[in-house]
């Protein structure tokens, strides 16, 4: 089975192409409630292992150590079957979820952080090749909205679930309950795909040493940034050195004028990373505020995050269904207009002390823009590739999304622990995003159009 197969199940849940979604949509189901779990859970980690002041790090480390391994996952990729990096990528996701379970101390917790950072950037890239090559392109927008939806029941459970493990058993059980299913769920595509000739006809060569080498300088870039907060007074000048770094090594990572905003593929990825780092920066102190100024528990602090979610896979539907008939230049306007309002909702609530039910209710919106936008973008991706560069570019999306998040995680934690006993920390953190929303609307406008317009 080919992504250019002429013909096919007009479903991806029907025919030969069923266990393949499953199991794949259950990956990202697993690493998604991994994700909303800890965003809940960590303000109880940090304050158990005493590691506030590497909060921002548990996030922003996973993001930076992902980099190393979507571009090892796509050059990979490019030159055999996805399914072989998929299966190291699962190995050390796994790995990163133990020996976080097991942490005794918020330092060994971020080791295995960073770990599964390397599994996560592993195997978002090589589901991305795996779409390519095994489903035909009309159905490339249908498999990404399931990828998207898969956030609907982590969204509804994960957050709620994760903050009364917390209460009533432990912590630690957020991240080892999720690695058994994790092994489940690769079993599934593994035994579907075995056998299979995923390979394509013409393997990309060269430079792989090269990328590795680069994609390791900027992740090492992105963990100063992350830890600058930790230099006092010169936390400035680590901020702005390792941005000077990274924007200089992570440019042949990218496609040409990616940083500049060149039109198509280009912009497709720069706004990526623009809006992956306005979202996911502000939404880890969504659960904080919640906790911190309006004495949430963490069970009701994660239910801040699930209309966020639900809106998300309701717009990725839409998106998946009706993305041609918008067109890109209006996802985009429609998009950012929400992801805006959703930030400046977020930084009124906390300027004014209104009542958390508008942040809340405000940050559905930031879900219901994600959701046209993230798999529209991930469709351009795939349709601006040939079956020679289908793992750089997609790691090249990748990268963007998690050194997006990592750079703007670390700038806000910078920023909010410069302003501690202020009061203004949280308000400042929400226009930042806002900000990068904004800007968004740059490459936004200049996406262009390949062939993901489906017959």
């Amino acid at each position: 089975m080919s992504a250019g197969a002429a013909s096919g199940p007009v479903s991806v849940w029907r025919g030969a192409y069923a266990a393949v979604t499953l199991g794949a949509v259950a990956l990202v189901f697993l690493a998604a409630l991994q994700s909303l779990a800890v965003t809940t859970v960590m303000p109880i980690v940090s304050e158990e292992l005493d590691g506030a002041s590497l909060y921002a790090v548990a996030f922003a480390g996973t993001l930076a150590t992902s980099v190393i391994g979507m571009v090892a996952a796509g050059a990979w990729a490019d030159r055999s079957s996805p399914l072989k990096p998929l299966t190291a990528a699962v190995v050390l996701f796994v790995l990163g979820l133990i020996m976080a379970g097991a942490a005794a101390s918020m330092p060994m917790l971020v080791a295995g952080r960073l770990i599964q950072g390397l599994g996560v950037g592993g195997q978002t890239v090589s589901l991305y090749v795996i779409v390519a090559r095994v489903y035909p392109q009309p159905l490339h927008g249908r498999v990404f909205a399931a990828f998207s939806a898969a956030w609907v029941i982590p969204s509804l459970v994960g957050p709620f679930l994760a903050g009364a493990v917390t209460e009533y058993l432990h912590w630690r059980w957020v991240f080892l309950g999720v690695a058994g299913l994790t092994t489940a769920a690769f079993v599934v595509v593994a035994v579907r795909l075995s056998g299979r000739d995923l390979h394509t006809d013409d393997p990309a060569g060269g430079g792989t040493a090269k990328r590795l080498a680069l994609a390791v300088l900027v992740a090492a870039s992105a963990l100063t940034l992350s830890l600058s907060g930790e230099l006092g007074s010169w936390a400035w000048a680590g901020v702005l050195v390792s941005l000077v770094v990274m924007a200089i090594v992570i440019r042949p990572l990218l496609p040409r004028r990616a940083l500049r905003a060149g039109r198509g593929l280009p912009s497709v990825v720069l706004m990526r990373g623009l809006i992956a780092g306005a979202l996911f920066g502000a939404e880890i102190y969504v659960p904080y505020l919640l906790i911190a100024e309006y004495a949430f528990s963490p069970t009701w602090a994660g239910l801040g995050l699930t209309a966020a979610a639900l809106t998300w896979a309701a717009a990725a539907e839409v998106q998946g269904r009706f993305g041609d008939r918008l067109g890109n230049t209006r996802i985009t306007l429609i998009g950012t207009a929400q992801l805006l309002a959703a930030v400046l909702l977020s930084a009124a609530t906390a300027a004014f002390e209104l009542s958390p039910a508008v942040m809340i209710a405000g940050w559905a919106l930031s879900g219901s823009g994600m959701g046209l936008m993230y798999p529209r973008l991930t469709v351009l991706t795939l349709a601006y590739s040939t079956p020679q560069n289908q793992g750089f570019n997609s790691s090249a999306l990748s990268i963007a999304d998690s050194i997006g998040s990592a750079s703007t995680m670390a700038i806000m934690g910078v920023v909010f622990t410069s302003l501690v006993g202020t009061g203004a920390g949280f308000t400042v953190v929400f226009l930042i995003s806002a900000v990068l929303a904004v800007i968004a609307l740059i490459p936004g406008l200049r996406l262009g159009h390949a062939a993901e317009t489906q017959p």
